[in-house]
């Protein structure tokens, strides 16, 4: 059986390829409306040439996808440093569940609403889960 701390790991893995599936189901309707035509894109070309193009609200999932590729990757290490290192107290789950949570949330948030204050909040949030999660993997692998 696989170690408890891993499932909120997973979770948010699962959650960013269901938002990396919005972005497909928003830009590609996006791209037909705006007379964009993918086969006749310059090679080596990237959405950011086509962005300014979009709908704001295309651009905030595609955004907000770039935001699950960058802070959760520190999650998904610490995480698998408490695995390895066989921790799994209540502390160290409740944190895990958390920072997934509040990702999903900020996702949601970023997504559909996109007001900075709030988006801030869930972000600091989350960040602060993160942090206690590497003090406890720093904790265990010094100890």
């Amino acid at each position: 059986m696989a170690p408890p701390i891993l499932a909120p790991a997973a979770v948010l893995i699962l959650w960013s390829i269901i938002v990396l599936f919005w972005i497909m189901f928003t830009r590609f309707p996006a791209f037909k409306k705006a007379g964009i035509d993918l086969t006749q894109a310059e090679p080596g070309g990237r959405y950011q040439d086509v962005e300014p193009a979009m709908p704001a609200k295309v651009n905030w999932v595609s955004h907000n996808y770039v935001h699950l590729m960058e802070q959760p990757t520190l999650f998904y290490a610490v995480i698998m440093i408490l695995a390895v290192a066989g921790d799994s107290t209540t502390t160290s789950l409740a944190l895990a569940w958390a920072y997934c949570g509040l990702r999903i949330v900020h996702s949601l948030w970023q997504n559909l609403v996109n007001t900075i204050p709030i988006r801030f909040m869930l972000f600091l949030a989350s960040s602060l889960c993160l942090l206690g999660l590497a003090l406890k993997a720093v904790y265990l692998t010094l100890a």
